[in-house]
């Protein structure tokens, strides 16, 4: 029954969809053609394919990233944070005329904060009187990673398409209590590029998720950053690299890119 022009297409996605009428389910997906690239990791030469492949960009938001934010509010220099953008505004147009799907993973709290447990609370608030997630800055009055507000948006810099995915989180793992994974199904998505901040934190927990739930991980270093100590990010490459999967340069995606595609 396949590419039976009665049936009609069911599906959220074109990679994850049937065809069916009133009397016929056909469940058989139309998979789409591999379009390997190869890439260097550093440690080893790897094959990646376009054609499963996403993009995941985490926490690239005004309240971590921007010198007005929360993170800066509460004296830490942010200028760590905001190496991404630039590697990032060159990747991702080169990613999405390739069709790779761009994700938006930002963090984005309930205005009632019922998404928050008082441990979550307690992390970034730890005596009660201090400004934590959901309360108000003192200076623009902005609440604290809220979805919906400039706190949680992402930086001006890196502006998103219309075909770009947004997922909120409200954990340092992007997969717990949210549909991220879902949307990787539902695209067939089997690998995972990881970038943004913290590299140690947000990034670092939502890419082990990421591995133990069988996708393969492949952390972009230079698209990524933390305002920790040093120390804190070359762990988090050593771990990757020997634990959960690949260490990869922007620079070496896209020259795997341009050789893959002749430009």
């Amino acid at each position: 029954m396949t590419g039976d022009a009665a049936l009609r297409p069911l599906g959220s996605s074109p990679r994850n969809r049937w065809q069916v009428d009133a009397a016929r389910a056909d469940l058989v997906r139309q998979p789409a053609p591999s379009r390997p690239i190869r890439v260097d990791a550093g440690n080893k030469e790897i094959t990646l394919d376009l054609a499963r492949t996403a993009i995941v960009v985490i926490d690239m938001q005004n309240d971590f990233c921007h010198p007005e934010g929360w993170l800066a509010h509460i004296g830490v220099d942010v200028t760590p944070a905001r190496a991404p953008i630039e590697p990032l505004q060159k990747l991702l147009p080169a990613l999405r005329a390739e069709d790779v799907p761009v994700i938006w993973l930002n963090w984005g709290n309930r205005p009632d904060r019922l998404n928050l447990s008082p441990a979550l609370l307690h992390v970034y608030n730890g005596d009660g009187a201090s400004v934590g997630l959901g309360d108000p800055l003192p200076e623009s009055g902005a609440h604290v990673l809220e979805l919906g507000s400039w706190s949680a948006a992402t930086v001006d810099e890196l502006v998103a398409e219309p075909d770009d995915i947004h997922v909120a989180k409200y954990r340092m793992s992007g997969f717990v209590d949210t549909p991220l994974d879902s949307i990787l199904r539902n695209l067939d998505i089997t690998t995972v590029l990881f970038a943004g901040v913290n590299a140690d934190q947000c990034v670092l927990c939502t890419l082990q998720d990421a591995n133990f739930r069988g996708y393969d991980t492949i952390l972009l270093e230079d698209c990524s950053a933390t305002t920790s100590p040093d120390f804190c990010m070359q762990a988090t490459v050593y771990n990757v690299r020997q634990c959960f999967g690949f260490v990869v340069d922007s620079a070496n995606l896209l020259a795997g890119l341009d050789e893959a595609t002749g430009s």
